[in-house]
């Protein structure tokens, strides 16, 4: 699974010529969507307005697409109140490899939701804060609860992009993570076998 980054919260996973775009809300911030026709669209929480993929996602539950399985898991959004569920944690999952995409949820996760998402090799956490998404604390906790091999940060300063509340430099999240980037890359080739088993933090580069 080959892994690219559009800014914000948008990631693009790619395997076997399928293509599912994960929270593609850039036109919201003043940039060009990247969803095509052929796409699947998942959507951690609701999105802004319809797309034109062939197929969309924003809600709980277990999805095939080509050779990936699926998983949605409710969760509480960052700025919800206690015991509702309005966001969806999905892990996508090809073989032996897994990623997770936390999106922006209150990071509080109980022994169900732990369970529902179990052994993770890749996790995809958004660290800008600022009350509009996870800050640095709140993705530690996630990262020790799960305890993902490798860790991707998204949703960081981007002068491109107009966020609704200023996010953190990547640089000063990174700091106060506590973690040093192994690697910075412009595209991340997946392979369940070559991922380190010490876990460690990569950047994907906007492209």
């Amino acid at each position: 699974m080959d892994l690219q980054y559009h800014g914000a919260n948008c990631i693009v996973a790619s395997y076997k010529g399928a293509r599912i775009v994960i929270d593609d809300n850039l036109a919201k911030l003043g940039a060009k969507g990247v969803i095509k026709a052929d796409d699947v669209a998942l959507f951690t929480n609701q999105p802004d307005a319809e797309t034109n993929a062939r197929l969309t996602f924003s809600s709980p539950g277990e999805y095939e697409v080509s050779d990936i399985s699926i998983i949605g898991i409710p969760a509480r959004a960052h700025m919800d109140e206690e015991k509702t569920h309005n966001a969806t944690i999905y892990k996508l999952v090809v073989g032996d490899l897994s990623v997770l995409f936390t999106g922006h949820i209150y990071p509080e996760l109980d022994e169900n939701q732990l369970e529902a998402i179990g052994m993770v090799d890749v996790m995809v956490v958004p660290v800008g804060g600022n009350g509009y998404t996870l800050d640095p604390v709140g993705a530690l906790k996630l990262i020790k609860d799960i305890e993902p091999k490798m860790i991707i940060p998204t949703h960081y300063a981007d002068k491109s992009l107009k966020y609704e509340m200023p996010q953190q430099e990547l640089t000063v999240a990174l700091k106060e993570l506590g973690m040093e980037p192994k690697e910075k890359v412009a595209k991340l080739k997946l392979k369940h076998g070559d991922i380190d088993e010490v876990m460690h933090l990569v950047v994907l580069e906007k492209a």
